[in-house]
């Protein structure tokens, strides 16, 4: 089961962190087509934990991945994190 980052932001595309070490585990939150996500939007707690998942991208998550809600999830603009 997922777990997923409060969020009051309702958007049509959601950006994926998946652990690298824990199956099943990561960190979703709203974004734009491109994987832009607007921290301003974001609760507390999941803009900590976003900006967590950024830094710990190839540490503990895989690169993210952006993806229409419950659809197939692509690598967010390249796969790099800007």
């Amino acid at each position: 089961m997922a777990q997923t980052a409060s969020m009051t932001l309702q958007t049509e595309f959601e950006v994926h962190f998946r652990s690298l070490f824990r199956r099943g585990f990561e960190l979703i939150f709203p974004c734009d087509r491109e994987g832009r996500v607007d921290l301003d939007a974001l609760s507390e707690r999941a803009r900590t934990n976003y900006l967590f998942a950024r830094a710990m991208v190839g540490r503990e998550y895989e690169n993210p991945a952006v993806s229409r809600r419950d659809g197939p999830c692509a690598p967010a603009h390249g796969g790099a994190i800007g």
